[in-house]
């Protein structure tokens, strides 16, 4: 396609205000792409950075981390939260062995077919760490499109065939330029055009954007769910976890009986780690990390 107007304004502004990240650097393997998408799902990046710094000290290259037990994956994970990434993230270090020789795979359709890598992890992985023109839709960069380009607050609840048509004619035709592109659009979205606060006398698009023009109409859509934390299975799995984390051996009931007062709570949250397969029994009492 030919230049849009907004490739210009977005291009320039990233270049001149884009974090210093360890997985955007030239140097960054596409390991350490992968880690930090899968690391990033629902989890901000200041507390993705250590996590993602000591993971790839331990584990270099996914042939590392898929010699080890599932169960060092989840204990490394630490507090990041949904563990189950921790668990998609060993599968898809022992499939990159089996199937790729130990590379992180460049093609859209082979990180797609990874266990644990849905559409935006296979298109963000070719495009950040392999340079490839893919529309890449995160919830920022669906936020920056849907206020720009179509006027309104915040864009529905899932991805729609007009989104994804309306990305798919914004980006670049040059590889490399479409992959700056698309982790520009992001970052602005992480940084500008943000859910709560948009900063738009900082927007280099500000004096384009659809939404702006349009006096900033509120979102009249579909009601956006708020996650909850406090008292919730989440937050029980979570503390459970944090007991098989930090011992050095098998934890007896006592342990995971102190860590939450409802009985019922715990012993559903504990059947439920069991089932995802990021606790295992190993006695009557007693239970590990795989």
């Amino acid at each position: 396609m030919p230049d849009s107007p907004l490739h210009a304004p977005v291009l320039d502004w990233y270049a001149e205000h884009q974090r210093d990240l360890p997985w955007r650097r030239p140097e960054a393997s596409p390991w350490s792409v992968l880690v930090s998408e899968l690391m990033l799902q629902q989890t901000p990046v200041a507390r993705v950075l250590p996590v993602h710094e000591a993971w790839l000290e331990r584990w270099p290259t996914p042939a590392d981390l898929a010699a080890e037990p599932t169960g060092e994956a989840v204990r490394a994970w630490g507090r990041l939260g949904y563990p189950r990434r921790a668990l998609r993230l060993h599968a898809a270090a022992v499939a990159i062995v089996e199937r790729h020789g130990g590379e992180v795979p460049a093609s859209y359709d082979e990180l797609l077919a990874l266990p644990g890598v849905g559409d935006y992890t296979a298109a963000a992985v070719a495009s950040f760490a392999h340079g490839r023109r893919h529309v890449v839709l995160d919830t920022n960069v669906r936020r920056v499109l849907a206020r720009a380009v179509g006027g309104v607050e915040l864009p529905g609840t899932s991805v729609t065939r007009a989104e994804r048509s309306v990305a798919t004619g914004l980006l670049p035709d040059d590889e490399a330029t479409a992959a700056t592109w698309a982790v520009a659009v992001m970052e602005l979205g992480a940084l500008v055009c943000t859910a709560a606060k948009p900063r738009c006398g900082a927007c280099p698009l500000a004096d384009q954007c659809a939404w702006r023009a349009a006096g900033h109409p509120a979102y009249d859509g579909p009601p956006r769910k708020v996650q909850t934390w406090a008292g919730t299975d989440r937050q029980v799995r979570g503390r459970l976890l944090a007991v098989l984390r930090d011992a050095e051996g098998p934890v007896h009931r006592s342990s995971l009986d102190a860590a939450w007062p409802d009985e019922a709570q715990r012993a559903r949250c504990l059947a439920s780690l069991l089932a995802d397969d990021l606790v295992t029994q190993v006695g009557p009492d007693t239970w590990a990390l795989p």
